[in-house]
């Protein structure tokens, strides 16, 4: 039956159109071509770094190289020294030490590498990741009474605590000595605890802030091997290296979506190549399940990391970090197998969740707004935050979802680059009964009786803070080339600029009046095709662009990501089309 016009509701669409913008300032021509010959790069490859902030030959030789030697000082993160001292004090006293981690990755990596790190340190150690259904994100009350019974002193958090004033009262009532390390935004009131490091806080001197928590885990560890050393603690015992724990470092890093520039840049790149070695056997088991040949930011983001999340999101987190600590085959193969299994549930249930969502914005008649709040009663809080991800994705506003459960609420938000989700949220906290995270992700509680409450706060500062062309998402790129400038030494040389993610993007160009030629349809919803322009021709690959079919007529200009397609043995150029448009389009 046809809808009458006058009773279709307008309702919140899917964007469409995109804009293209240069990543940073305009390249200056000298400036370029003096970078290109102190690094002995090609002029193209120093544009992109000088679309990145790497303006001297120095900033450029460390961002190449990334050598872990030119890590900072661990004593310049705040409270470094009181808790390594302590750390110290608990390893020579036979003192019980009990590592509370966080239910992500990021938090099963930090876990991990402190447990294993501190008993190769000959510690006591025994660790509590918080169950998400029960008790929720952060330090948990009951772990902390548990870890008292157990016999333990000493509790050393990764990944949460900032914002934890009422369990770091309670362990302080327990006599439990509290070291909270974690990277997420503090509040202006800070709980009190024996040391609290974490990059944010204001006395700060490390010059890198955007740490993981796994990556202010391994600083803290840094720092007290250093102040192990000059004690003669190895002089009976074997040092570790902590080396061996940069697979669990990248892991996390990658999975929790920090810029990977500077620190992280040099953690990752290490990493990495630990992690494509497979020598921890649970990332080796990990690897099989999912049927990765070769590791890379991509593939740690959309393979691994998933399936150590899957295990926090639908059961029990540590599950992960036995995974990871493990090094018997018999028992690890069927741990990897069972996270691949809770992984697959999750996509199940995150599919439904999703279709669920999408029908919700669209059926409300509220084109107009700024934010995305959603709440039901039906969905699992341990999928909602990647939902919520897709949902801006799909709409590019700041999006919230919300499990509902017995009048209480658990929230994941994701924000839209530009807009920081914490500051927004913290600007509309009064009907809340907590919340915290980053400028781009956050997590919130509420009763499901203040809901409508934080939905209006909410959309007020969204509506305050955001102007209409910023719901228009943007898509960088590194500059207008011609097509020609690509060689196979050229982008096997922009291929150093790897690891590629949050902060460093692959890059991305634009060409402009390409004529396509014999365009296709691959497996119904992509896209491949030739270009030529001015003579030259390559191949294209367009991922999911199917819809565009239509607009691959006369001339286009093409936003794209160059790189070298490989099969059978031959290598050719192949640009991995991002958008397209019709050639002389002028952008909103």
């Amino acid at each position: 039956m046809a809808l009458s016009i006058a009773k279709v509701k307008p309702h919140m669409k899917p964007v469409s159109l995109r804009k293209w913008k240069l990543r940073g300032e305009s390249a200056d021509a000298a400036q370029m071509t003096q970078l290109a010959q102190k690094l002995d790069i090609h002029p193209l490859t120093a544009q992109v770094l000088l679309s990145r902030g790497i303006a001297t030959a120095e900033q450029g030789f460390e961002f190449l190289h990334a050598k872990l030697s030119s890590l900072p000082e661990p004593d310049l993160l705040p409270d470094m020294a009181v808790a390594c001292v302590r750390l110290e004090q608990a390893l020579i006293r036979g003192e019980k030490i009990a590592v509370h981690g966080d239910y992500d990755v990021d938090g099963i990596t930090g876990c991990t590498l402190l447990v294993e790190t501190l008993r190769a340190l000959g510690g006591l150690v025994e660790y509590h990741i918080p169950l998400r259904m029960k008790e929720g994100y952060g330090l948990s009350a009951d772990a902390l009474r548990q870890a008292k019974n157990s016999g333990s002193s000493l509790i050393v958090s990764v990944d949460c605590g900032v914002s934890a004033h009422a369990e770091a009262a309670l362990a302080a009532e327990l006599g439990l000595d509290l070291i909270i390390t974690d990277h997420h935004q503090p509040p202006d009131d800070l709980p009190q605890c024996l040391a609290l490091v974490n990059p944010h806080l204001p006395k700060n001197r490390f010059p890198w802030k955007e740490l993981s928590g796994v990556g202010v885990a391994f600083f803290l560890l840094a720092g007290l091997r250093r102040r192990l050393r000059e004690n003669n603690y190895f002089a009976n015992r074997d040092e570790p290296d902590l080396r061996q724990g940069l697979d669990l470092v990248a892991l996390g890093t990658i999975a929790d979506i920090v810029p990977l520039g500077g620190v992280n840049r040099i953690l990752v790149r290490s990493g990495l190549q630990r992690l494509e070695a497979g020598t921890r056997p649970g990332v080796a088991a990990l690897k099989r399940v999912a049927e990765v040949k070769q590791v890379s930011c991509g593939v740690v983001g959309f393979r691994l990391a998933p399936r150590l999340n899957a295990a926090g999101r639908l059961e029990d987190a540590a599950l992960g970090v036995k995974l990871l600590l493990g090094e018997d085959e018999q028992d690890i193969d069927p741990l990897a197998r069972l996270l691949d299994d809770f992984n697959r549930e999750r996509q199940n249930i995150e599919q439904q969740t999703l279709n669920e969502a999408i029908s919700l914005v669209e059926e409300q008649n509220l084109p107009n707004r700024r934010s995305i709040v959603l709440a039901s009663d039906n969905w699992h809080a341990g999928v909602i935050g990647i939902v919520a991800s897709r949902l801006v994705e799909r709409y590019h506003r700041p999006t919230v979802l919300i499990a509902l459960e017995g009048g209480q609420g658990k929230g994941s938000a994701r924000s839209i680059s530009g807009f920081n989700l914490y500051e927004a949220i913290k600007a509309s906290a009064e009907p809340l009964a907590g919340f915290g995270g980053h400028a781009m992700a956050a997590g919130l509680s509420l009763t499901e009786e203040n809901l409508d409450r934080f939905i209006a706060a909410f959309e007020q500062v969204t509506g305050d803070r955001l102007a209409e062309e910023d719901l228009l998402p943007v898509s960088h790129h590194d500059g207008e080339v011609a097509i020609s400038t690509f060689t196979l030494p050229l982008l096997r040389e922009l291929e150093t600029l790897n690891p590629y993610g949050a902060g460093n993007p692959q890059p991305a160009f634009v060409s402009c009046n390409c004529r396509v030629s014999a365009p296709r349809i691959l497996g119904g919803k992509h896209l491949k095709f030739d270009v030529e322009q001015d003579g030259f021709r390559v191949g294209c690959i367009a991922f999911g662009r199917a819809e565009c079919f239509d607009q691959l007529d006369g001339e286009v200009d093409l936003l794209y990501r160059p790189g070298i397609n490989q099969w059978r043995g031959h290598e050719s150029i192949q640009l991995q089309v991002v958008d397209i448009r019709t050639s002389n389009y002028e952008s909103a």
